[in-house]
């Protein structure tokens, strides 16, 4: 219980979010945030593209492995 406490005692609450919101707003202002969005969403894309390219790479030679070892 006091692990969780602790782990969660630096989280930001909803009036928090509200400001960094704010702040962030400030900043890059309300032309840029959509594109930053866009920018971040394209990030996440291609990440999982290149771990479900890995993971298949992954299968395949698991695959390959199993096949030499029937021979």
């Amino acid at each position: 219980m006091e692990l969780i406490s602790v782990l969660l005692f630096g989280m930001p609450g909803g009036f928090e979010w509200v400001i960094i919101g704010l702040v962030i707003l400030l900043l890059f202002g309300a032309k840029k945030i959509p594109e930053l969005a866009r920018g971040i969403g394209g990030g996440i894309r291609e990440f999982k593209e290149a771990k479900n390219q890995i993971s298949d790479e992954i299968e395949k030679g698991i695959k390959e492995e199993d096949k030499k070892e029937e021979k």
